[in-house]
């Protein structure tokens, strides 16, 4: 057993990051950049976006590499960079991990739709793609690798999930990304939260959850019903509420102290790592850590 499972099995509530996105637009990330480009550009800002988690009260912060697949990479001219590029995100973020704490190594979707799933993508070469960047990413330092914002779990999942235990050997977390429609809560491929965590459950993840797409009052209902289908710890990012435009801006309207006092709800219902997604930065986790758990380190 990994040293992060050991640590997830004692039930402890663990308190992950916020969102890198929105950190990187702050600080200096233009509209349209590569965001994976400042693990070698701007390492400092990297660095010190890690840092600042930590120093929120952060038990466990992402990597850099949302988009670090040679998918992505390739639309930004940098489909040749993947080990490197992953690699980096992971040594920055290992790099401001204090004692104790740890790194997950973030791997989003593709981009592409497998061919049996109407796509032009072979399931092969995607296999191999994941395999890539999981192998970059353990190459840094990573101790755990969070499979997120996932909409196909029987297919893009679980070649993913099973990339980084082939490639690697290290635990996965695994997210998937919900819309509310007039039935309720379901995947963009029409799997609810409870038929996921069975799957996830069965195509080998180590922890289950969701991130991203949904208010908090509706991730508090998706937590529920995977945990009424799963035994596996659950992870949660939560947004910063849906986002709208104000005076030509993107404005998400969750301020910290209310994400704070609604994460109570979300433990409650069953999660045992809890962080945020778009929209949320430092100050987030220092309300998470504050009121969840007595204050920041």
């Amino acid at each position: 057993m990994s040293a992060f499972l050991d640590r997830v099995a004692t039930g402890e509530l663990l308190i992950s990051d916020g969102a890198t996105g929105t950190y990187l637009q702050v600080n200096g990330l233009k509209p349209g950049g590569c965001p994976e480009e400042f693990n070698s550009n701007h390492p400092e800002v990297v660095r010190g976006m890690a840092r600042s988690y930590f120093d929120a009260g952060s038990d466990i912060v992402e990597t850099n590499s949302f988009g670090g697949s040679r998918y992505m990479l390739a639309k930004y001219g940098h489909g040749d960079r993947v080990k490197e590029l992953n690699c980096r995100a992971a040594e920055l973020a290992r790099e401001a991990a204090p004692s104790g704490k740890f790194v997950l190594g973030s791997m989003g979707p593709t981009g592409e739709i497998l061919e049996e799933k109407g796509g032009t993508a072979d399931a092969g070469e995607m296999y191999e793609v994941f395999c890539e960047q999981a192998a970059g990413l353990a190459l840094g330092g990573v101790d755990a690798v969070c499979i997120e914002t996932m909409s196909d779990v029987s297919g893009e999942m679980t070649l993913a999930i099973r990339a980084v235990k082939d490639s690697t050997g290290l635990p996965v977390v695994a997210t998937l990304c919900y819309d509310r429609g007039p039935r309720g809560l379901f995947t963009m491929m029409g799997d609810t939260p409870e038929s996921t965590a069975v799957a996830l459950t069965e195509a080998g993840a180590d922890v289950v959850g969701s991130n991203c797409g949904v208010p908090i009052g509706d991730m508090i209902e998706i937590v529920d019903a995977m945990r009424q289908s799963t035994d596996l710890p659950i992870l949660t990012h939560v947004n910063a509420g849906l986002p709208r435009i104000e005076s030509g801006e993107i404005v998400y309207p969750d301020t910290p102290d209310f994400m704070a006092e609604q994460m109570q709800r979300v433990i409650e219902a069953g999660a045992t790592i809890i962080g945020g997604c778009c929209g949320t930065g430092p100050e987030h986790v220092r309300a998470f850590a504050l009121l969840l758990r007595g204050g920041a380190p």
